[in-house]
């Protein structure tokens, strides 16, 4: 059985990596595993950790590079390696330009798409741009469709889409339980034992310009309330994001602005950190299993299940909001246990078997 799996970026290949693993493990599938280039250094260190080797790199990565690029460049590459390796199913995952142009790639080549991490919807198609749109147009070429939770599958029957839906769970939650046994150290260790750590992250394309200014002016003031807190904020690559930040942050004592982490310094800091404020997807997802209370630095989520298990709180990006928000976590002891002891809704760490087995079962 021949299976290809296409990834460009970190979040994917965090999210394949278990999936790419037990595929290997496996002496009934043959798999071939694509890298677009959409993200470079990034995607290597988690191959790296995770001890995989890709069989393709298609090295689509320019600098600036639009998503008309990344879709066209995409498309061109993947021409030339699908009909070669033959596939009776390509992968991908979550929303991202990568997932969307290999799903249309292997629609054009009549190949079956497994869309993992389905069904995620926050029902305004321009926020997250381009996530909602790209993850829409996945469901509807999709065959098999691999939710992650109860509500994601009702979004899809929702939407009408074809194939099948299959709830089980997130793949990322694999992914962190196997690096957080590893045990490491987290970056800047002094830092974690003098303070209460923030750990933050801001990217999103939604959130550049004022929203981003509101944010960073929200984490002045909690630092001025709250001498024992402390900020470590991985800096995004692009400079829309960097830039600002840089400005307004970069001389507060206790703010860490640092190079993005790789993903086992990210879980590492993820373990010893009080508190996360963050516009990430994957970082609403992974906290909860490692007890961690968040704020989402977003308007919209397509993952509500963590706000509604209670785990987590949107709080947008007005800066007064964001301030009494962190507050309250950072002074109710209360609030905070509660928060921090929720199950996490996305997963149990057994979602890469339970793909695998629908998969071996249906072409077997």
């Amino acid at each position: 059985m021949k299976i290809a799996v296409v990834l460009g970026t970190r979040p994917e290949a965090i999210k394949l990596a278990p999936i790419i693993r037990s595929l290997r493990a496996r002496p009934q599938w043959e798999s071939l595993v694509i890298l677009t280039g959409q993200h470079q250094e990034m995607v290597a260190q988690v191959m790296d950790l995770f001890m995989i080797q890709p069989d393709r790199n298609l090295n689509i990565m320019q600098p600036k590079q639009t998503l008309t690029q990344i879709t066209c460049n995409s498309l061109r590459g993947l021409e030339e390696v699908l009909p070669a390796f033959g596939p009776q199913i390509l992968l991908v995952q979550g929303d991202t330009t990568t997932a969307f142009a290999s799903a249309l790639a292997a629609f054009y080549h009549q190949i079956p798409i497994g869309h993992v991490e389905a069904g995620l919807r926050t029902d305004n198609l321009f926020s997250p741009y381009p996530e909602e749109a790209n993850r829409r147009l996945i469901s509807q070429l999709a065959q098999f469709h691999f939710a992650p939770t109860t509500q994601a599958v009702e979004n899809l029957h929702r939407s009408g889409v074809t194939g099948e839906v299959h709830l089980t769970g997130n793949t990322v939650i694999d992914a962190l339980l196997y690096v957080a046994d590893l045990d490491l150290s987290p970056p800047h260790p002094e830092f974690f034992q003098q303070y209460r750590v923030i750990l933050g992250t801001v990217h999103r394309r939604e959130n550049w310009g004022a929203p981003l200014e509101q944010i960073a002016r929200a984490f002045l003031e909690i630092l001025d309330r709250y001498p024992d807190v402390a900020l470590l904020l991985p800096l995004h690559l692009n400079p829309l994001v960097r830039q600002p930040l840089q400005l307004l942050l970069g001389e507060h004592p206790r703010i860490k602005l640092c190079e993005p982490l790789d993903y086992s310094s990210l879980v590492s800091a993820l373990k010893h950190c009080y508190l996360v404020m963050t516009d990430s997807g994957g970082l609403q997802e992974e906290a909860p299993s490692l007890g961690k209370p968040l704020l989402v630095l977003r308007d919209t989520t397509e993952r509500p299940e963590v706000i509604a298990a209670g785990t987590a709180k949107l709080v947008g990006t007005d800066y007064q909001t964001i301030v009494n928000q962190a507050s309250q976590l950072l002074e109710d002891q209360a609030l905070y246990q509660r928060m921090s002891k929720i199950a996490n809704p996305f997963g149990d760490g057994h979602a890469t078997d339970r793909i695998l087995q629908i998969l071996e079962a249906r072409f077997a």
